[in-house]
């Protein structure tokens, strides 16, 4: 019988598989997988779709509907966190409310935010955010459909990788 291969998505998610003892190899990609990169470099970018995956299996677990990249979403996610990496402080308000950010730029009803700092890759952003009440609250909040998330490195600065997610119905 042979064993299941150990899938770091699934484990980064909180799904245990038990004797599993390395990462499955995918035909044609080679490396580490995609939310184990580390982003603090200036030339590193999160991967959206490796985001978007991850946070909609958490959310197809929960009973809830996956999520698409929205190109609106996704350069507001960016305009926000290179505005946390150069104001070297983490705040939703850097640049304006959430609302004002958004307003004009497409259709929604509901929109919520989740940034933080400090956290190299993917993986432990996900983990932080699912940790915390209130940001594990907006990626499982059940009207949202589409996102945008970004990073922004500021070497100089007290958190070096800056996140942003917004997430919109």
């Amino acid at each position: 019988m042979a064993s299941l291969p150990c899938i770091p998505l699934l484990a980064a998610i909180g799904i245990s598989l038990g004797g599993c003892a390395s990462a499955p190899s995918i035909p044609g990609i080679s490396g580490e997988p995609l939310f184990y990169k580390k982003l603090d470099a200036s030339s590193a970018k999160v991967d959206a779709a490796a985001a978007r995956d991850m946070i909609s299996i958490y959310r197809r677990k929960s009973g809830y509907s996956t999520l698409t990249i929205d190109p609106v979403l996704q350069k507001a996610a960016e305009e926000q966190a290179l505005a946390m990496a150069r104001a070297d402080r983490m705040s939703h308000d850097v640049r304006g409310s959430l609302r004002s950010r958004l307003d004009g730029r497409l259709d929604h009803s509901a929109a919520v935010e989740n940034i933080s700092a400090g956290y190299h890759t993917l993986a432990e952003a996900f983990s932080g955010w699912r940790d915390s009440p209130s940001h594990n609250k907006n990626m499982l909040n059940p009207a949202m459909r589409r996102m945008g998330i970004a990073t922004a490195y500021a070497p100089g600065s007290k958190y070096k990788v800056y996140w942003a997610l917004v997430l919109t119905d």
